[in-house]
C-alpha cells in the first residue's frame, strides 16, 4: 500500500505591522479569520515582522493617543475622538474590542523585540495578539518592561529570561532588520502582507481578499511542494487496538 506523506514544508506569510497600528490590529483578525476556514491552514507559516511607525516616539504613559493624535495633526480633541471613533466602529465590526481613549501613546522597539524573542520560542503569534490587546483594549503601556513581561508569561514563556532579554539589547538588530527589508520591498506603510513571496496585500482589506489570496498563493505553492507518497512493505504487527497478527 501506499501512504500519503505531508511534506515538513509550509507556505509563508510575512506580516509587518506596528502594535500602535490600529489597521493592523483589524488586519490580523481579518487574516485569522480567513485562515480559520481554510482547511490547509496547518500547511501555512505565519510570521510577524516589526515596523516602527515613529521610532523617534517618546512614551508617555500618562498621555493617550487622543491628545498625541490631536497635537500631531493639529486638530482639536474632539476631531482627535471622531476620528477614532471611525476605527472603532470598524474594528467592531470585525469582531474586535478597541478603547481609543485608554489608549497610551507608547514607542514600541520593546514591544517589537518581544515579539521576536517570542518567534524565538514558538510563540509570537500568542505575543503580537496580547500586545495588540494590552494596547488597545487595556490600555496597557507596552513600552512598560513589567507590562512586556507580563504578557511574556501570559502566553507560557519564561518571565525572567524574558526580562533579560528586554533588559539587554537583544533582537534590536532583528527589529531593524525587519524594518530594513520593509525599505528594501517598497512598504510605505502597515499593516503588508506578503504570500510566499509572490502576492501582497496593503492595508486591512476585506476578509475576501485574504481568504482569495491565501487560496491562489496556496494553490501555486502546492503545486511547487506536492505531498509525497511512499511504499510501506506490510509485515506481523501490533495496532493500537492491542491486536497483534
Amino acid at each position: 500500500m501506499s501512504i500519503e506523506f505531508s511534506a515538513p514544508a509550509k507556505m509563508k506569510i510575512e506580516v509587518w505591522s506596528d502594535i500602535m497600528c490600529p489597521f493592523c490590529y483589524i488586519g490580523k483578525k481579518r487574516l485569522d479569520d480567513a485562515l480559520s476556514t481554510f482547511d490547509q491552514a496547518g500547511r501555512i507559516e505565519v510570521e510577524y515582522k516589526s515596523f516602527e511607525l515613529m521610532p523617534g516616539l517618546e512614551t508617555h504613559p500618562l498621555r493617550s493617543d487622543v491628545e498625541y493624535l490631536a497635537d500631531a495633526k493639529g486638530m482639536s480633541l474632539e476631531q482627535a475622538r471622531q476620528m477614532n471613533g471611525q476605527v472603532q466602529a470598524m474594528a467592531q465590526a470585525t469582531g474586535l474590542e478597541m478603547n481609543p481613549d485608554e489608549t497610551i501613546a507608547a514607542n514600541t522597539i520593546n514591544a517589537h523585540r518581544l515579539t521576536h524573542f517570542a518567534k524565538a520560542h514558538g510563540k509570537q503569534q500568542e505575543v503580537a495578539q496580547e500586545l495588540f490587546k494590552a494596547h488597545f483594549v487595556d490600555g496597557k503601556n507596552v513600552d512598560d518592561l513589567d507590562v512586556l513581561v507580563s504578557i511574556a508569561a501570559e502566553v507560557g514563556l519564561d518571565a525572567s529570561a524574558a526580562r533579560e532579554a528586554l533588559e539587554s539589547d537583544v533582537y534590536t538588530n532583528e527589529v531593524q532588520q525587519d524594518v530594513h527589508e520593509a525599505r528594501q520591498l517598497g512598504v510605505q506603510g502597515v499593516p503588508f502582507f506578503v504570500f510566499d513571496r509572490k502576492y501582497a496585500i496593503n492595508g486591512a482589506q476585506q476578509e475576501e481578499v485574504f481568504t482569495g489570496t491565501v487560496e491562489k498563493a496556496f494553490e501555486e505553492w502546492a503545486a511547487e511542494n506536492p505531498v509525497s507518497p511512499f511504499e510501506v512493505i506490510d509485515g506481523q504487527s501490533c495496532s493500537v487496538d492491542g491486536t497483534c497478527n
